[in-house]
């Protein structure tokens, strides 16, 4: 017969043996602690078998769901990682903070929060003063140390892209103005690689937009994606993946493989055309004519009203005025919207090549200028952005010509000159719609943020 002393003897032989096993696991820690965070652990791997289960049935999982995410920060599973793009463009210069979680389950990025801040003038309004440029610089970079924890700031990945703005310069200014800003960045306090300044290749600033706007769309991995139209200073970008494998051979020149999740790539279509941007645009329409030295000129598309206004392009500055119509039954003077309108085409038309003849079968995503003067001109509204059709931008411009408007002195060439660039150039029909963004869910439609998720996504670095 077993006695009562050696019952008590087995039972303290296991509270003791249980404590040493507690004490094992974690040195240093109550039992308590240890049981918990064994019972965290245990939890989330019945979630995370629960979910592969699923999966293995082939039934459709949302990792990036908010009740999944907000489990695993509780569980203390969750991670963030941020990333910062400057985009040095030819009117002015923006950072963008991004911080991400990533899924526990598939490592997927989610875009928590980001900072925008924006500069003016461009890097290039500097080119005779470099300096300058790292000051305008430093000041945004001072903004996104504000935004990042001072604990994240060695593992963030910081990067500025220059676009068309730079790559109208001379060779010798545009790096001037880069190498200064490398040399602020070997002083920055976040992760810089040795090629982190660079001018963009127009391609990836196209790839990039069209990532973000399908990224934030919630549309990368559906059929059906959104083609993105930026419309720049210098230059405007267009990319669309084709639908019908048989149109592939015919961008083949244009065609690149984009990678939008760990397994799957696709094939896209892009092209940026340089000297097509609406600042570029109006120098060569307003100049068309004059000597390349010549900076008090006249424009068939600007109002009469209009006297030597100011417009400065490239760092040269010049005096526009409006050309008389020479309709003598105005009452009002105005625009002769005919002869502005063959003006621009004679200008855009030679310049679209290739000519993205299938765009017309995508809904189309248009933002930067597209944008801007959507709202300017009261196309839609400003907060809620909107969707119109190709024509509503010919109807306004035609409006907009015929009325006298010392504050936008410009905006009759504008509107025409997007008319002419969605209608004659991309070959889009009067009644084909474009949805007009600047933000979605509160994120700032800009190809930073592609660049941003492929920096983090690409570099083992980052993507461990």
């Amino acid at each position: 017969m077993t006695s009562t002393n050696d019952v008590r003897k087995r039972r303290l032989s296991r509270d003791e043996k249980t404590s040493l096993n507690a004490a094992h696991l974690r040195p240093g820690t109550s039992v308590s602690a240890n049981l918990s965070a064994g019972l965290k652990f245990s939890f989330l791997c019945l979630v995370v078998s629960v979910i592969l289960f699923l999966l293995g049935l082939g039934l459709y999982i949302d990792t990036t769901n908010p009740f999944l995410m907000h489990l695993a920060s509780k569980l203390g599973y969750d991670k963030q990682q941020y990333a910062v793009i400057v985009d040095a463009g030819s009117t002015g210069s923006r950072v963008l903070a991004y911080k991400f979680n990533r899924s526990f389950i598939d490592n997927k990025l989610i875009l928590a929060e980001e900072l925008f801040k924006e500069r003016k003038p461009g890097l290039s309004a500097f080119a005779d003063n470099p300096e300058k440029a790292a000051l305008s610089i430093k000041l945004l970079l001072d903004e996104a140390k504000a935004f990042i924890p001072k604990e994240k700031w060695s593992s963030t990945p910081l990067l500025l892209k220059a676009t068309a703005g730079l790559r109208l310069l001379p060779h010798s200014k545009a790096e001037n103005l880069l190498n200064v800003v490398r040399d602020l960045f070997t002083k920055s306090v976040f992760s810089v690689d040795i090629d982190a300044v660079e001018i963009m290749d127009g391609t990836d600033e196209g790839i990039f937009s069209w990532f973000t706007v399908n990224f934030l769309l919630g549309r990368l991995s559906k059929s059906n994606q959104a083609a993105a139209l930026d419309l720049g200073g210098g230059s405007t970008q267009v990319t669309f993946a084709p639908t019908d494998p048989e149109q592939v051979p015919l961008y083949e020149k244009y065609m690149h493989e984009v990678k939008i999740s760990l397994n799957k790539e696709i094939n896209v279509f892009t092209h940026s055309y340089l000297g097509l941007g609406l600042m570029a645009a109006r120098h060569e329409v307003f100049t068309k004519g004059y000597n390349p030295e010549e900076t008090n000129i006249e424009s068939a598309c600007v109002n009469p009203i209009i006297s030597n206004r100011t417009w400065l392009y490239n760092n040269i500055e010049y005096k526009i005025s409006g050309k008389d119509s020479g309709k003598p039954s105005q009452e009002n003077p105005v625009v002769d919207f005919d002869v502005c309108l063959e003006l621009i085409k004679s200008k855009v038309m030679p310049k679209v090549k290739p000519k993205p003849f299938s765009l017309k079968q995508h809904t189309i995503a248009a933002f930067s200028y597209y944008f801007e003067r959507a709202i300017e001109s009261g196309l839609i509204d400003p907060f809620q952005g909107g969707e119109i059709t190709v024509e509503s931008f010919r109807k306004k411009a035609l409006e907009v010509c015929q009325t006298p408007n010392d504050e936008q002195p410009f905006m009759c060439f504008d509107l025409t000159y997007i008319s002419v660039l969605l209608r004659e150039g991309f070959g889009l029909a009067d009644k084909k719609k474009i949805k007009l963004y600047k933000q979605i869910d509160g994120h700032e439609i800009s190809w930073a943020l592609g660049c941003a998720y492929n920096i983090l996504t690409s570099d083992d670095k980052y993507n461990s």
